[in-house]
């Protein structure tokens, strides 16, 4: 089933994957999960779910569900209320009634970012006594005017990466926020030192040699960024005195013994900058899988900022069936397919197929 004018593809520009040759760390390290699963679905509360959003809490759901054979792992939901001033309790509940009236349930409580302040806090402290970490008085107009002198041109829906302005020090500048203090990639491969850090996830290998990061995406494969080149030291506390986006999964994937995170493919450009914020921080690095996006008849992702419509929950088990045809899966077709148990019984076993997951 599909709704009129919707329609999904699997595009990303960014990151890619790395060409022949890029080589890897030396020190292996074991996979952390010891045969776990723990996954997680995590919005933000700025608007109720809409069509693409189930896609990935649908398949959040089916990754835990048929891990080890059907078995099944925990499944978590994480409210993502941070950005305070955009998020609402009111929309925190109605995506929660929605998750609970399509059958998906979470294995525990779910986990407030609104609540977890002292953690990040904690977190950044941390890295600024290990020297990672320092305060950046830089404004967006500052970082403009920093490119435009040294005459780089912006791209059209680019961000512009940050210069490093504030790395050696404020000078005369009022602190405004805190920003990670990305390691600097060695200018070629051969100059790359042996301290590089491999960490094998079951199959899967990620590296990081400077701000180099590779890993492996379970449905996109191997992919890799520069993050030092592409984004620069990015922002851990918010000029507003918000927690950045970043810190704040990076610490509550790592409180909460995540060990996959399946989440939608506009989300895959921050894996890069999360594996920097893991290693930086001593922690485990889940696996990931980035899902399809929907996009609408304008050839627009699906999101709530440009007006894409709540789930009509009127027929859950239609909801369902769109959210995983747009994950490859083919209807349930039985004179019982407004059953939600059966259409999810019937999800897992085909994701399960496509996956073939092992513990």
């Amino acid at each position: 089933m599909t709704t009129t004018g919707i329609r999904q593809r699997a595009s990303m520009s960014a990151p890619t994957r790395p060409p022949a040759g890029v080589p890897g760390g030396d020190a292996a390290s074991p996979t952390p999960y010891g045969g776990r699963y723990v996954g997680r679905f995590a919005p933000s509360p700025t608007g109720p779910l809409h069509a693409g959003s189930l896609v990935a809490a649908l398949a959040s759901w089916l990754d835990a569900r048929a891990f080890d054979g059907g078995r099944g792992g925990q499944w978590l939901v994480r409210i993502e209320d941070i950005d305070t001033p955009r998020c609402s309790q009111a929309a925190a509940e109605t995506i929660l009634g929605q998750l609970a009236a399509c059958g998906l349930h979470p294995d525990a409580p779910p986990v407030w970012q609104s609540a977890r302040s002292r953690h990040y806090q904690a977190a950044l402290d941390a890295l600024v006594a290990a020297g990672q970490a320092y305060p950046c008085g830089c404004s967006r107009k500052d970082i403009e005017e920093a490119h435009a002198a040294m005459g780089h041109a912006r791209e059209r829906h680019a961000a512009l990466h940050y210069p490093g302005t504030c790395r050696a020090g404020l000078g005369a500048k009022a602190a405004r926020s805190w920003r990670l203090a990305v390691p600097r990639r060695p200018s070629t491969a051969e100059n790359m030192p042996a301290s590089g850090v491999r960490q094998r996830q079951g199959a899967l290998t990620t590296t990081v040699q400077g701000s180099q990061v590779c890993w492996h995406d379970r449905r996109l494969g191997p992919q890799q960024q520069d993050v030092a080149a592409d984004v620069g030291d990015f922002v851990l506390r918010r000029a507003d005195n918000l927690w950045a986006y970043q810190l704040a999964v990076v610490v509550d994937d790592a409180d909460q013994g995540i060990t996959d995170v399946v989440r939608g493919e506009d989300l895959c450009d921050n894996t890069a900058r999360q594996i920097l914020l893991q290693k930086a921080m001593g922690l485990p690095t889940p696996r990931y899988l980035h899902t399809p996006l929907v996009y609408g008849p304008n050839g627009e992702k699906l999101s709530k900022q440009n007006g894409a419509q709540p789930l009509d929950l009127n027929a859950p088990a239609v909801a369902l069936a769109e959210a995983a045809n747009v994950l490859g899966i083919q209807s349930l077709e039985t004179e019982r397919t407004n059953l939600l148990p059966d259409i999810l019984s019937h999800c897992v076993k085909a994701w399960l197929r496509t996956y073939n997951q092992r513990s």
